[in-house]
């Protein structure tokens, strides 16, 4: 490996803002970035699931990364911007811009269509991306609940490793913690990240070892996880314990109304001093009588 991303701890996967005619909102863009920092959030991954990349054009996502970048140069968060799911030509048009742009890291999703089946082909994907953009840090996301990608991970680092130069880690989006554990061996002797994607998971994997994760309730409730991590690291596990059932359960409490963007969506509006708008289709934004249910569990979760 080349290059390195020294970045560790929580980052949050931001909400893409839209206006009510769908239009992206970058005007909010320095306010969320303050918010977050504000909370203690020092980690920022752009245009990623609950960001609606893959339902923004290539113009859009490309400007929503520019204005991330001209935001933090106020907070000094680090920026990772998610590039996948698209053409392969529109991915690497995108590596491009986001390394001119000097972002701290790229994470991309497997071809969709045509998806990789081996570790050998998932690798060989990787590099055309990697020599697009050859000065940053490039991380693999792993989340085979919408990729329907399940190549086993520990053996996809290792080979990532060796032949692809700007490999740096993986988001590891998957309940297998078994499999997270082999990956976090494989990555520590080779110094490469594995982030956590499941919120739910957060307590029993830092137990594990994981020390980093991209928790899409860090836009939420940022001092709760962080709590959590923090916890465990001391070696309070019942503080930890207790922190992660409350965490589990406003999760539970919200996304008991649909899919997980729409109602962390919703939420994230309702919660933060932020008006993120309502998702793009093919997801389905709620009705108004919709979210003032949302609102009110999130009222009985705060007493």
């Amino acid at each position: 490996m080349v290059l390195k991303y020294n970045f560790r701890g929580l980052m949050a996967p931001v909400f893409t803002p839209f206006t009510d005619s769908l239009d992206v909102n970058y005007s909010i863009i320095p306010q969320y970035a303050n918010y977050l920092e504000k909370h203690g959030v020092q980690g920022i991954l752009v245009n990623g699931t609950v960001g609606e990349g893959v339902s923004q054009n290539v113009k859009e996502r490309k400007l929503v990364t520019e204005e991330w970048v001209k935001a933090i140069e106020n907070t000094k968060q680090s920026l990772m911007v998610q590039i996948g799911g698209a053409s392969l030509t529109d991915i690497i048009g995108m590596a491009k811009h986001a390394e001119k742009l000097k972002v701290d890291a790229l994470l991309c999703l497997p071809e969709l269509f045509f998806k990789p089946k081996t570790s050998r082909e998932l690798t060989d994907y990787l590099k055309l991306i990697s020599k697009a953009a050859p000065e940053t840090p490039l991380l693999y996301y792993h989340i085979p609940s919408f990729t329907d990608v399940n190549i086993d991970m520990e053996e996809f680092i290792a080979l990532a490793c060796r032949e692809v130069p700007t490999f740096a880690g993986i988001k590891f989006t998957h309940t297998d913690l078994e499999e997270g554990s082999r990956c976090l061996k494989v990555s520590n002797d080779r110094e490469t990240a594995v982030f956590l994607g499941a919120d739910q998971l957060l307590s029993a994997a830092t137990m594990l070892g994981f020390d980093s994760a991209i928790a899409t309730t860090l836009n939420l409730w940022p001092e709760l996880l962080n709590e959590i991590q923090s916890n465990v690291k001391s070696g309070k596990i019942q503080e930890a314990m207790d922190g992660q059932n409350e965490l589990s359960q406003k999760i539970l409490c919200i996304t008991r109304h649909g899919n997980w963007v729409p109602t962390m969506k919703a939420a994230m509006t309702l919660i933060s001093s932020l008006d993120v708008g309502r998702t793009r289709p093919p997801l389905l934004p709620f009705a108004d009588i919709e979210i003032k249910q949302i609102a009110i569990d999130i009222f009985k979760i705060s007493k």
